[in-house]
């Protein structure tokens, strides 16, 4: 059963998952890579390069595959995070909540990554979003969730600070 998000629960989730002992936060932006939301010694790749699988029925069908823990080392810190906008909740002028995914066509086209490979973003305000080939960079208050969505479910979330087009 999907069950869909709800923004309020999401941002209480990422308020709950942020506590730190002591009350610590972060007071400079951590540069996250998706290889640092995999628990250590573990490897992902997206389905467009295991073994150049085909998108055949057969393929799309097998779903998100199982996730294997979250990271925590980061809950309740800034982070800078790259990736592709996969837009869930929409205004007139832009968008609220998105999953941030780490390669074109994940969400949509191809099955999802596991939960580990998924952030939920929410926004205060609604961003502009370029279309799903354009790369973006996030910043924000990050931390473990888990969301679940009519697409996928989602490990991590974040609430927007800032969204940048993604410069090499």
């Amino acid at each position: 059963m999907v069950k869909y998000f709800s923004r309020r629960s999401a941002l209480a989730l990422l308020a709950a998952s942020s506590a730190l002992p002591g009350g610590l936060r972060a007071d400079t932006v951590i540069d996250l890579n998706w290889s640092d939301l995999l628990p250590e010694g573990e490897t992902y790749l997206p389905p467009l390069v295991q073994d150049f699988i085909e998108h055949t029925p057969e393929t799309i069908g097998r779903g998100q595959p199982p996730s294997s823990g979250l990271r925590t080392d980061w809950n309740g810190r800034i982070v800078r995070m790259p990736g592709f906008i996969v837009p869930l909740e929409f205004e007139d002028d832009g968008v609220r909540a998105f999953i941030l995914v780490p390669y074109v066509g994940a969400c949509i086209h191809v099955p999802p990554p596991p939960a580990n490979q998924l952030i939920f973003v929410t926004a205060p305000e609604p961003v502009e979003n370029q279309g799903l080939f354009a790369a973006v960079t996030v910043t924000g208050m990050f931390g473990t969730a888990s969301v679940s969505t009519q697409l996928a479910q989602v490990g991590y979330a974040l609430s927007l600070e800032k969204i940048e087009p993604y410069r090499f």
